[in-house]
């Protein structure tokens, strides 16, 4: 495979000459950076064009790890892949972390085998490890190429983060599968689909599968229903075995994402915070076993370890309190709470009649919108209007695989009644998902 310099992101690739290649957009300027592969014709390698684009927490002096956003199959999703690493609630969990945020998208055509890439053994893997290797090396931040690996994925996503971790364990803090896990035994209807195996390592890696209710739970048909199943088989080998997984079934949903990063964000906060070497170079932490909480399959309701009287080895594993209390909220209705407001927008600038500003997004409930005061009263909101399809309405928008929509939505606001030659004061409020607002 090929690196392209971000000039020659449009060149058509190779192996897919009567399609054009994505638009690659948003431009990734820094903090951004981006990497184009052609796709190759060498046996076992990627046959479809990529592109990977990374977020770096402004002023981090080393990366301690990389979130991966990985994007479900067919073309659309792909293409959604694009604005994975410009989400800003994402962007916190790795702020915190002092870690980079990776958003793939492969290039897919609609029609073609996404096993060819959500099968990590089929050039994927390989292709992940190389862009670290290249977006260190242009970034100035040569550990994007050893540093630990936190993974999300959806749908074949879901397969590729699983499969990631069979292959990788000793690379990956945790792993959140939403609609996707991998195979682990034939099936015939697969029959294209080489099982994986579960080494000893990935039983210490912190698992959660995220099946919609609507893929086989409480809608037995359809399109989706075989989610549940896998989720269950995948489930049962590994936690038979000791492994740490859980299971936390969205109650509204079907294969979109709903309202899934209000608990996923959260639980991939806690296991990063267990799992994250304290030093450069140090293997990742074991978890702590004695702060477990453990629930029944399909159960709603989780318990300290040492209060659980059914079979472990059957039960959904749940790092802690505070994600158990979460989990236990979002398979209710996926309205997990929070009390702690957002932080408050900085750098407030006018010029003329246009108002911009600055602002990160609450760990918890991300971001709804902005709401606009001149001079002591409210004049405005940005957006007027957010929206979601999937889920609680958010200012940067969600796509199916919860990615921000294009173009992505920029924190300005022009306030048109404006008198000239006036001087007014402004203040900016953040509002997050669960309705607080910032001091």
């Amino acid at each position: 495979m090929r690196l392209f310099p971000l000039a020659l992101l449009a060149l058509t690739a190779s192996a897919f000459a009567q399609k054009a290649p994505y638009d690659v957009f948003p431009a990734a300027e820094a903090p951004y950076h981006r990497v184009r592969y052609e796709a190759s014709t060498q046996p076992g390698e990627l046959i479809f064009p990529v592109n990977y684009t990374i977020w770096l927490p402004p002023g981090v002096k080393a990366i301690r790890g990389v979130i991966v956003h990985q994007h479900g199959c067919g073309e659309g999703s792909c293409k959604s892949g694009l604005t994975g690493a410009f989400d800003l609630h994402w962007q916190a969990l790795a702020a915190k972390h002092g870690c980079a945020l990776l958003g793939p998208s492969y290039e897919q055509p609609e029609k073609a085998d996404c096993q060819m890439w959500c099968d990590p053994r089929n050039g994927s893997s390989a292709a992940f490890q190389k862009a670290l290797a290249d977006l260190g090396r242009a970034s100035g931040h040569p550990e994007l190429s050893t540093v630990p690996w936190a993974l999300w994925g959806h749908s074949g996503g879901g397969h590729w983060a699983g499969g990631m971790v069979l292959l990788h364990p000793e690379r990956v803090a945790a792993a959140w599968l939403r609609s996707g896990v991998p195979l682990l035994t034939e099936n015939p209807q697969r029959a294209t689909i080489k099982p994986h195996t579960v080494p000893a390592g990935a039983l210490q890696v912190p698992l959660m599968c995220n099946p919609g209710t609507k893929e086989g739970v409480s809608v037995k048909d359809g399109r989706f229903a075989g989610v549940w199943p896998a989720n269950e088989a995948f489930f049962s080998e590994v936690r038979s075995k000791g492994g740490l997984i859980g299971i936390a079934v969205d109650p509204l949903t079907s294969h979109e994402c709903g309202n899934q990063r209000y608990l996923a964000i959260p639980w991939l906060d806690e296991c990063l915070s267990l799992r994250l070497p304290k030093k450069d170079g140090e293997p990742l932490a074991t978890v702590p076993p004695q702060h477990a909480w453990l629930a029944p399959l399909l159960g709603s309701e989780a318990v300290p370890l040492k209060a659980f009287a059914g079979d472990t080895q059957k039960s959904l594993w749940l790092p802690g309190e505070r994600i158990a209390k979460a989990w236990m909220q979002y398979v209710k209705d996926t309205a997990v709470t929070d009390l702690s407001p957002p932080p408050a927008p900085s750098n407030v600038r006018v010029n003329g009649n246009l108002l911009t500003w600055d602002a990160t997004a609450d760990l918890e409930n991300g971001l709804s919108h902005f709401l606009i005061e001149r001079d002591g009263k409210p004049l405005g909101s940005v957006p007027e209007a957010p929206k979601n399809p999937f889920g609680r309405p958010i200012f940067q928008g969600l796509q199916y695989s919860d990615t921000p929509t294009q173009p992505l939505q920029k924190m300005t606001y022009t306030d048109s009644s404006a008198e000239p030659g006036k001087k007014h004061s402004y203040r900016v409020i953040s509002v997050n998902t669960a309705g607080l607002q910032s001091h």
